[in-house]
């Protein structure tokens, strides 16, 4: 099962930047091997690693609010606060590193004592055979936590069928130009349907 997880980072590292040198994290391979044992049947098991290009303000905006609540303006945590972004995705953290892709959705202000955010998005990757290829989350993130994890609730193209979670944290965040860079790290389980056949050996 190692060797298929191998197999599978090796196809993917030319755009999506998921060799084991970019685990950085403490139990990250203790993580993997847990991930790994998880999986049966004609699954694959994909490590994607990446950064999204959060820009809330400046020139180049990519995250717009589009609705509120009568008390958001006046709520300590943004409640109730609908922006809808389309950001870059990026292999390294500068924003001019390879570009892989975007992040395209809803999030939402949820809670009114903590900074969290309920996520609706969908992760469009765009080079070679992964053209098109989506992976999308959907869940609560506390946005003040060093680390939030959040569930994988689908795919398409390559990643359909896909389940799993991510892994986020903030990078970096200049408040002076209110732009901010996220690091996802994703764990998601897909069926290789070049093995699966509807009807049986015909």
């Amino acid at each position: 099962m190692a060797k298929l997880i191998i197999d599978v980072l090796m196809l993917s590292s030319l755009f999506l930047a998921i060799p084991n040198v970019y685990a950085k994290k403490q139990g990250s391979e203790h993580e993997t091997s847990w991930f790994q044992s998880i999986c049966q049947g004609k699954e694959k098991v994909a490590k994607v690693h990446f950064y999204v290009q959060d820009i809330l303000g400046g020139d180049n905006v990519t995250v717009y609010e589009v609705a509120h609540a009568s008390i958001t303006s006046n709520s300590p945590t943004m409640f109730g606060q609908v922006r809808v972004l389309d950001d870059l995705l990026t292999a390294g953290p500068d924003i001019n590193s390879q570009e892989i892709g975007r992040a395209q959705g809803l999030i939402t202000s949820v809670d009114l004592e903590t900074s969290a955010l309920a996520m609706n998005l969908n992760f469009v990757f765009t080079p070679g055979e992964f053209n098109g290829s989506t992976i999308s989350i959907l869940g609560r993130n506390q946005i003040m936590d060093t680390e939030r994890e959040l569930p994988v609730a689908g795919g398409t193209g390559k990643f359909r069928f896909g389940r799993g979670y991510a892994r986020t944290s903030t990078y970096s965040y200049d408040v002076v130009t209110n732009y901010g860079v996220l690091e996802y790290t994703i764990y998601v389980t897909y069926v290789d349907e070049s093995t699966i056949s509807l009807f049986g050996d015909m």
